[in-house]
């Protein structure tokens, strides 16, 4: 048998799939949790309520559910995947592959909304998503499917529904239409070379992309995922993050190739009780867990232990991933002195990168060490103007034969690569690459992102990433991810590109008490350009009110603070109500989008305060407004 990395645990298969019927018939592990879906309805007083699903159970189910689309759908064809979150949407997206269909997961936005005022960005990037890739079907809750039929969105009624809640049934067709088995051969699924996902990017810096996703590039991601983070058959993973994209799709993958047991719950009951995060943890011995870093402060806030009487033992952990960057040193070693008192290690902390166009993982700077290591109260890991890195990479090597994941950073105008500690574009070559973007996206734009290619050398493609880094280091190499190179503020009378989340940062820590954290956006009123900086807050829920003099010191603190840490000046500082800056549906920032909400008048502003320099422009009026105590400062500028 070929195994992995002449790992005999490990079989090397083509296709994630084809990993399910290996361990179903394994003899300890076909009747071990494969997936756990713990539910917290019942809120922190009461232990989650839970469902299993063994491996056995697991490659039974997918066989159903794979008959059952194939009733409906022929191999090749496209679908929407709206089910909700839980073990069956896991059943859901393995039996899309081993039918040899396209699946194109979306999160399934309230029906009741579709195609009247009240829509929201979920409900128009499913109406997008309809409209790029064309499906034949979609799938979802029965519930969701009678909503949808009883909306007035023409673009969904007039597709092909299937109610999800159908196709596991045991009376479901087990016949000859589909094949699983433990080889390649007599498979029917998707192939290595075949698309089995179109997985949208986050939308940050503009409209959601589908990347186009083959079998074959989705192992090869998760088997390189498995061993950075070196899971097996004994790990144990807790996850909270969506399940329709990125980190939270991928480590449903991973677990499978791992041989793992995966305790899932939603991102909803997360953001509702952030402790259940940690709780879950505990109580399962887990020892890998992915997080966005942006989550670290939420769980600081609403997680420690006044927040709930279930202890927290969290030694076992030896992944804390950390995804979307930025990663600040400080805030993870504030959590670290906070949690180290309930067993977390400064070993397990794992910064790492990632990206929808190379299906997710792409680097981590956690290594394997013999045991646990270090001081609980701090990261050990080196840092670069506050941040932490999120690669290892390699020596330079005189060797012809590049790594299986190669990583350069290079000059974004010429493509050359440049040396460490100069800052440059992450261009990024790897078998896990997308292939390209698919639907209404112009070609070119497709070639541009997919098809770089160093100069003067031969051999695969790379992905420009367009995100800005710099490589730091002696006897390691670092990769430090600074941030998207399109939010960067372009300094005016300067060559200096300053990342956004530097200014968030410093407006946050000048009023922490009264702004809401994460919540912050910076941008030039002109994209890509020296021009006026903005800096766009959200106020929390209990410091709506204040007075004029409370929003003008707030603002004040925020030019006052981005001036002495980054040394730019202000030129607008907007205050906003709680949930008023745009974001994505994973938690990112969309400052583009903010940007042109505030140039329309959109944003729901409950102060501003404008400066010419480092003083207040000249002709500010205040006013009070009529409803509540809020103010407006305004400006006829």
């Amino acid at each position: 048998m070929c195994t992995e990395n002449y790992d005999p645990n490990y079989p090397d298969r083509p296709v994630v799939d084809q990993y399910i019927p290996v361990w179903a018939k394994h003899s300890e592990l076909g009747s071990k949790p494969a997936f756990i879906w713990a539910d917290d309805q019942a809120g922190g007083g009461v232990l989650p309520r839970r469902q299993m699903l063994t491996y056995s159970e697991l490659d039974s189910a997918v066989q159903r559910m794979a008959a059952g689309l194939l009733e409906v759908l022929a191999r090749g064809d496209t679908v929407l995947v709206l089910a909700s979150p839980g073990i069956r949407l896991v059943k859901l997206m393995f039996a899309c592959q081993r039918a040899g269909l396209v699946a194109v997961p979306v999160i399934p936005p309230d029906p009741s909304l579709l195609g009247t005022p009240a829509e929201g960005p979920a409900h128009r990037h499913l109406l997008r998503a309809v409209s790029q890739v064309r499906p034949r079907a979609a799938v979802a809750d029965a519930r969701y499917v009678g909503a949808v039929m009883r909306s007035s969105a023409a673009a969904l009624t007039s597709l092909r529904w299937v109610a999800v809640d159908r196709l596991g049934r045991e009376s479901s067709p087990v016949g000859s239409a589909v094949a699983a088995g433990d080889g390649a051969a007599g498979y029917m699924g998707c192939g290595p070379k075949e698309t089995y996902l179109v997985q949208y990017t986050s939308g940050a810096t503009g409209a959601p992309k589908p990347v186009v996703v083959t079998a074959g590039a989705a192992a090869h991601n998760v088997r390189a995922a498995r061993k950075a983070y070196d899971l097996h058959h004994g790990s144990v993973i807790v996850s909270w993050l969506p399940q329709y994209h990125d980190c939270g799709l991928m480590f449903l993958l991973l677990t499978v190739v791992s041989g793992a047991t995966c305790v899932l719950t939603s991102a909803t009951s997360f953001v509702r009780r952030p402790r259940l995060w940690l709780e879950l943890i505990s109580e399962f011995k887990a020892t890998c867990t992915p997080v966005p870093s942006f989550a670290l402060p939420l769980v600081l806030r609403r997680g420690r232990s006044e927040h709930g009487t279930r202890p927290l033992q969290l030694q076992s952990l030896r992944n804390l991933i950390l995804v979307n960057e930025p990663i600040y040193k400080s805030s993870v070693d504030e959590f670290l002195e906070e949690f180290g008192r309930a067993g977390l290690r400064a070993s397990s902390i794992s910064p790492s990168y990632g990206l929808a166009e190379n299906c997710t993982f792409v680097s981590t700077a956690w290594r394997v060490t013999e045991g646990y290591t270090g001081d609980s109260r701090s990261s050990t890991l080196p840092a670069y103007n506050k941040l932490l890195p999120s690669a290892r990479l390699p020596r330079p090597s005189l060797s012809a034969e590049a790594p299986d994941i190669e990583i350069v950073v290079v000059d974004a105008e010429t493509g050359k690569p440049v040396e460490d500690g100069v800052e440059g574009e992450i261009w990024l070559s790897s078998p896990s690459n997308g292939s390209g973007y698919l639907g209404d996206t112009p070609e070119p734009e497709s070639r541009e992102v997919f098809g770089a290619r160093l100069p003067g050398r031969a051999g695969p493609c790379f992905v420009r990433t367009s995100d800005l880094g710099v490589v730091h280091g002696t006897e390691e190499r670092y990769l430090y991810v600074l941030g998207r190179t399109a939010d960067a503020i372009v300094v005016a009378d300067s060559e200096r590109r300053v990342p956004a989340h530097y200014v968030e940062t410093a407006a946050f820590e000048s009023s922490p008490g009264c702004l809401r954290g994460g919540c912050i956006a910076s941008f030039t009123t002109l994209p890509a350009s020296p021009s006026p900086l903005v800096v766009v807050a959200e106020l929390r829920n209990e410091r709506g009110g204040g007075g004029a003099d409370m929003a003008a010191d707030i603002c004040a603190g925020i030019r006052q603070a981005v001036w002495r840490e980054v040394g730019v000046p202000v030129a607008r500082a907007v205050l906003v109500q709680s949930g008023g800056v745009p974001k994505t549906t994973s938690g990112k920032l969309r400052r583009g989008a903010a940007r042109a909400q505030l140039l329309a008048g959109k944003l729901p502003k409950v102060f501003e305060a404008r400066y010419v320099g480092l003083e207040p422009a000249a002709g500010v009026v205040m006013a009070k407004e009529s409803a509540s105590n809020l103010v407006r400062l305004q400006s006829p500028l």
